[in-house]
């Protein structure tokens, strides 16, 4: 979609909270009360939200249907995120690789969903993710994609437009890249 607002998507664990790192894997916290901010990601959301893009949490939830935690717990972790943090909206996958489902990333369709029900210009926004999921997922879905490394033993994500170090480090990335693109359009327009 576009023409809309623009957009920052947000992978929950790994960008926003801290992951439990197992076998060099991210696991989510267990429950409201474990969730820890990573460090600048209160002031990247509010510089992000005052240019004026709508943030939107969009998180894969395995545990859901592998019956490990519950939806109200993913439901008051999130819940818990919007209060500190102020994102719009937080879109959820309950379901595992087996399930076959759009939502899950590597599909865009949380993103998709997203867009249509938001009124997002998806070619104007930004996906921030921590796994080769979430940067599929973004690419997939039209948007520019920033990849947090946080050094997992896993494979790593193919075709992200920057790597950083943390959610603060992108979002001046996003602040620099939107700048940058609107001096371009208004020589354009010129």
């Amino acid at each position: 979609m576009t023409g809309g607002a623009p957009a920052v998507f947000l992978d929950r664990d790994g960008v926003l909270c801290a992951a439990r790192v197992v076998d060099g894997i991210p696991r989510p916290p267990r429950s409201a009360n474990d969730v820890v901010l990573l460090p600048g990601v209160r002031r990247a959301c509010a510089d992000l939200a005052a240019a004026g893009f709508k943030l939107i949490v969009v998180t894969n939830q395995p545990d859901i249907a592998r019956g490990v935690v519950s939806s109200e717990t993913v439901s008051a972790i999130n819940e818990a995120l919007v209060r500190r943090l102020g994102v719009h909206d937080v879109y959820v996958c309950p379901h595992d690789d087996a399930d076959g489902c759009s939502c899950r990333k590597p599909a865009p369709g949380m993103l998709l969903d997203a867009a249509s029900r938001l009124g997002l210009d998806l070619p104007r926004s930004f996906l921030v993710g921590d796994r080769w999921r979430d940067i599929e997922a973004g690419i997939a879905a039209g948007c520019q994609t920033i990849h947090v490394d946080q050094g997992y033993s896993e494979r790593p994500p193919v075709g992200a437009d920057v790597v950083v170090a943390s959610l603060a480090e992108g979002a001046r990335w996003i602040l620099t890249e939107r700048s940058t693109a609107g001096v371009a359009e208004e020589h354009e327009h010129a």
